[in-house]
């Protein structure tokens, strides 16, 4: 597992430019992509603001794993939705094993 700082590194960019498609073309059927966008915002700003010491973001990752059902995607998920669940749980585990 990749360390949470790299993850934010790789990952964060990614995620922040996908999750507004993810709205747009999933928001309709699925309206929880709009909070996991939120929640998103709000840990890539901690990130961003926190740089010498860790991010508190316990209580988003919390939300998060409830929003998306721990990360599951729908059946009619296309492959950005699968993608950023993969990333977004992939940061969730690196985060709380540091």
């Amino acid at each position: 597992m990749r360390p949470f700082n790299e993850i934010v590194n790789v990952y964060f960019p990614k995620v922040d430019l996908y999750t507004l498609p993810l709205t747009r073309a999933h928001g309709n059927n699925h309206p929880e992509v709009f909070r996991v966008r939120e929640l998103f915002e709000l840990m890539h700003s901690k990130v961003k603001n926190t740089r010498l010491q860790p991010a508190d973001l316990v209580e988003e990752f919390k939300e998060m794993r409830v929003v998306t059902n721990n990360y599951t995607t729908p059946s009619d998920a296309c492959k950005t939705y699968k993608a950023v669940y993969t990333m977004l749980k992939e940061s969730d585990e690196s985060y709380h094993i540091e």
